[in-house]
């Protein structure tokens, strides 16, 4: 079984890691640029990642349906289900394009310096310009991940970070010759955007050719179809709103600590890549995990999917503890990678330590959380994360750094000499509390179930 959750598993770490590399990219080069540029970099992207992982949650709902039809041999209602999730992609880009270029309330309620948020502007800007790529192409990615077809993905992802440095270079730097503007961090935005709508282009071209796909029938004309649209969007809106509540954490943090200005967000926004890219891995497990489950449950062999869950969750919670073994003893030149300001590397490494018991509990929930997916159980979950995240990370980590209290165990972390640390702090333990949560689901599932 593990060799199959590999199997599985790795492409979905790659492609992710491709992703997350984009991302990445954008920290390190803006961070060389000046503190201005990363920190706007960072806020564009933490507000960016809101609106997206918001809405490509709702189309992540294909996963377990697809994969339930696949192990059952029904595909061509694979075709039906996908074509939906193309509807629904396509109705969710309006509202998330209007969110993201109307940025006023976000720099508002975040009140970063005027500097920093005239570049986010602009990268927000962009961003809606590829949003509705970007979801086109997360539909494509929940039908490839559950028919076992990872590494199409993984393959157009890469196709994508290849593109990232030359395009971030090109409107960063700009190009007189072409009658491109310098853009500075604000080009990073643009390059994404462009990347985005060559993979959903790559995508359209390889359902096109590849006669692997046919006997879905995925691209043939349908109109909207109301009860499927409704089986999508009943287990799409609560794993959409469950990674809404999971991401806004991450921007809120992001709004939060730009109080205390560019340094100590460009820190948190270090600590904040290092955490994806540490969360792709066990995003590949628990993807490989929950797509094995599903189709086990459409096969009807419920003691076999038992057995890939946990089998999955020892995998992922044994990688976890080799990563974070990796990021503390490599802690100092990591920080130093990622900025050359002195100052911003100083306050990212008071932050990696903690960054490191995040990302246990945050693979661990990440694990449980899909596993249940599998199983089609999303709205509870949803439920733990609001409480867990938003409860105690997001309102402890603001009663820690806003809320101090010099004579007890609160004024630890005076906010005035934190900044991020009190978030970070709040974080963790809101994912120890998530994980117990969603332990206790899936055990209550298995005992309900035959």
């Amino acid at each position: 079984m593990k060799g199959e959750i590999l199997r599985l598993g790795w492409p979905v770490f790659i492609g992710q890691l491709a992703v997350m590399a984009n991302g990445v990219i954008d920290t390190v080069m803006a961070g060389h640029l000046s503190p201005v540029d990363m920190a706007a970099v960072g806020l564009g992207a933490s507000i960016y990642i809101t609106v997206y992982v918001g809405l490509m949650g709702v189309l992540l709902g294909l996963s377990p349906i697809v994969a339930q039809l696949y192990g059952a041999g029904a595909y061509e209602d694979i075709g039906k289900s996908f074509q939906q999730a193309l509807w629904v992609a396509l109705v969710l880009a309006v509202p998330g394009a209007v969110a993201l270029g109307w940025s006023a309330p976000w720099m508002a309620f975040s009140r970063p310096p005027d500097e920093v948020a005239e570049v986010a502007r602009v990268y927000l800007w962009a961003s809606a310009a590829g949003l509705p790529a970007a979801l086109l192409f997360r539909a494509f990615y929940a039908l490839n991940t559950a028919i076992s077809r990872p590494r199409v993905v993984m393959y157009l992802n890469l196709a994508g970070v290849a593109l990232k440095v030359p395009l971030n270079l090109l409107f960063m730097h700009g190009a007189p010759a072409l009658g491109i503007e310098a853009l500075g961090g604000a080009g990073c935005g643009v390059a994404s955007a462009l990347i985005a709508w060559a993979t959903a282009l790559g995508a359209l071209v390889w359902l096109l050719r590849d006669p692997v796909y046919r006997p879905y029938r995925l691209l043939r004309r349908a109109p909207p179809d109301a009860a499927r649209m409704g089986e999508l969007l009943r287990l799409g809106l609560p794993i959409g709103a469950a990674y809404f509540v999971e991401i806004t954490s991450f921007t809120f943090m992001a709004l939060f600590v730009a109080r205390f200005g560019a340094t100590a967000l460009a820190s948190h926004q270090v600590a904040s890549s290092l955490t994806g890219i540490c969360y792709m891995g066990g995003l590949g497990i628990a993807s490989a995990t929950s797509t094995l489950v599903a189709q086990s449950l459409g096969a009807g062999d419920p003691a076999r999917a038992r057995l890939y869950a946990r089998t999955g969750l020892r995998m992922a919670l044994a990688l976890a503890l080799s990563t974070v073994t990796v990021l503390w003893l490599a802690r100092a030149p990591i920080a130093h990678a990622y900025t050359s300001d002195a100052g911003v590397a100083a306050a990212s490494l008071s932050l990696i330590g903690l960054v490191a018991v995040f990302h246990v509990f945050d693979s661990l929930q990440t694990q449980l959380g899909f596993i249940l997916r599998a199983y089609k159980i999303a709205t509870t979950p949803m439920v733990v994360y609001v409480l867990a995240m938003w409860g105690v990370g997001l309102g402890g980590g603001y009663l820690l750094t806003f809320e101090p209290a010099p004579d007890g165990p609160l004024g630890l972390f005076n906010g005035a000499r934190s900044g991020a640390l009190g978030f970070w702090s709040a974080g963790a333990i809101s994912l120890m509390i998530a994980s117990a949560g969603l332990g206790w689901l899936l055990h209550r599932t298995w005992r309900r179930s035959p």
